[in-house]
């Protein structure tokens, strides 16, 4: 059915969002950046034909997927492409990996000289010692603007993200209600009672069919919205506390840094350097993550673009989201406009042969005589003909936005037995009556569009458009923010570490000669 289509579109499309935006940032490989983005190799076409050219194929994102000799486009149930996005991070992540090892190698290979070899005497040069005071103060301000500009791009991004999120949902839970409402009308049309005369058993029985969908659809939709919307914000939360913690971790491990070091407290120098050299790795690693992340963003939302403004060609996206069911649209349209148009027409039999007509006294059981006189009631507009297709209201037809003050002017008041004591063709329980069924057909009819809407996608489409004009810019801006931060950051971090330990070299050299010189003079 439309309804299960199109909530099984919103549920995917909440999925494609926190599983690819969040779930597959993970190690990759990446060689030159253009257009924020890492691409390699020979494109192919945009469009090209399937099937003999019967049918029309599109890559989507094609040129800003074209990495590592992959050229399908974006489609994240191709390994390859998955394997090619995730190639983009392996610059930093290999970074990460040498720092790792080299530095550890050069560590052990200081602990072993400073514990097997002998100490000879040093010199102090002073251009040495200013120099590298120059360059640890100049790298701790590095670091400091590096880990302010991650802790600003993380919270943008966590913003953007969380505005994001809370769109997608908010669009799910609108579907959901909508849906809902649908039902509920259907519900209220097999109850509609207007003079005791009902639909047919037959059209009661098949919107109980068509019903049992639609409600399914919701409470489906609802129950995944529900249980993934708490799932994706504390997904969100985490990655924005853990770029805080880095962030701040890296700050006060720099400044910690200068001022030992400046202080020449060499112990707590060479602890904070163990601390630095596991740290510097783990957050290159974490910028290959966002760098990831920053050009899965960039795919998905090329590729979303590209879907909306090609309707007609075949996508990955369609096998992902399958949106386009001609059968079930139509099914689920039909029925809508067939319920509309017996209500309606169930409502004007009423009005002509019961309310309009002047029945001699005692006619009929209960009395069609109830002593109604006066205007004939107008009879209610049906928006569809026999056939199901459109209808154009006719002259003196009341459309059902203004059924309910129109048809009050033909109201009467009764007595206890209820007959017409004053002028009117409609008593107040006829009134009532017809009153809840204008209110389903009117209801059946305005949602009849937004079912068609999600079985054919344009509902998504509108979505992904809000996504890609109103969301995507600050998703892509923001993700660079943060692994642009991770890197400058580390970078600064890493030399900064280096001269803490030239610095407070310097500084004991320094120290040293100062003393020989002093012993020097006194002799």
């Amino acid at each position: 059915m439309p309804s299960i289509r199109g909530g099984t579109s919103v549920y995917i499309l909440t999925a494609i969002i926190c599983e690819i935006l969040l779930g597959f940032a993970s190690l990759g490989y990446a060689n030159v950046i253009v257009n924020d983005d890492v691409w390699y190799g020979n494109g192919r076409s945009l469009l090209q034909a399937n099937n003999g050219g019967n049918s029309s194929s599109m890559v989507l994102a094609e040129q800003r997927t074209r990495r590592q000799h992959y050229t399908g486009g974006w489609n994240i149930s191709n390994p390859q492409y998955i394997t090619s996005v995730f190639f983009t991070g392996a610059p930093l992540i290999l970074v990460g990996l040498i720092w790792f090892v080299a530095f550890g190698i050069f560590l052990l290979l200081a602990c072993m000289w400073i514990c097997c070899c002998s100490r000879r005497k040093y010199g102090y040069s002073r251009l040495a010692y200013a120099l590298s005071l120059i360059l640890l103060i100049l790298f701790t301000i590095a670091a400091v603007v590096g880990s302010i500009v991650l802790y600003v791009g993380q919270g943008r991004f966590h913003d953007s993200t969380s505005n994001t999120f809370h769109y997608v949902v908010g669009e799910a839970e609108s579907t959901a209600e909508k849906l809902e409402n649908v039902s509920s009308f259907l519900t209220a049309a097999k109850n509609v009672d207007v003079a005791q005369i009902l639909l047919t058993q037959d059209l009661r029985n098949s919107i109980d069919s068509v019903n049992n969908l639609i409600s399914s659809s919701a409470e489906t939709l609802n129950s995944t919205t529900l249980n993934n919307k708490d799932r994706i914000f504390r997904i969100v939360d985490l990655a924005g506390t853990t770029l805080i913690i880095i962030a701040a971790v890296l700050l006060g491990l720099v400044l910690l840094g200068f001022v030992f070091s400046i202080l020449g407290l060499q112990v707590l120098v060479y602890i904070l350097v163990v601390i630095g050299w596991i740290l510097i790795a783990l957050t290159f690693i974490i910028g290959g993550i966002f760098v990831v992340l920053h050009n899965m963003v960039g795919d998905t939302c090329v590729a979303m673009d590209e879907w909306v403004n090609n309707p007609t060609a075949h996508t990955a996206l369609d096998d992902i989201i399958p949106c386009i069911d001609p059968t079930a649209a139509q099914e689920a349209l039909s029925k809508s406009r067939e319920v509309t148009f017996r209500v309606v027409d169930l409502v004007n039999q009423i009005v002509v042969n019961v309310s309009n007509a002047n029945f001699p006294p005692g006619v009929g059981a209960p009395p069609l005589n109830y002593n109604q006189s006066g205007p004939l009631v107008p009879l209610l507009c049906n928006p569809y003909s026999s056939n199901l297709s459109n209808r154009t209201c006719r002259a003196g037809e009341v459309d059902a936005s203004n059924a309910t003050q129109v048809w009050l002017r033909y109201e009467c008041q009764v007595s206890s037995s209820n007959l017409c004591t004053t002028e009117g063709r409609l008593t107040p329980v006829m009134y009532t009556q017809m009153i809840g069924a204008v209110n389903v057909s009117y209801g059946l009819y305005n949602h009849g569009a937004f079912l068609v809407n999600l079985a054919d996608c344009t509902f998504l489409r509108d979505v992904f458009t809000n996504i890609y004009q109103d969301h995507c810019p600050y998703l892509n801006r923001y993700t660079k923010w943060v692994y642009i931060g991770l890197a400058m950051a580390s970078i600064a971090v890493a030399l900064s570490l280096i001269f803490w330990v030239v610095y407070a070299r310097e500084r004991r050299h320094r120290k040293y000669t100062k003393l020989v010189d002093s012993r020097t003079a006194q002799d």
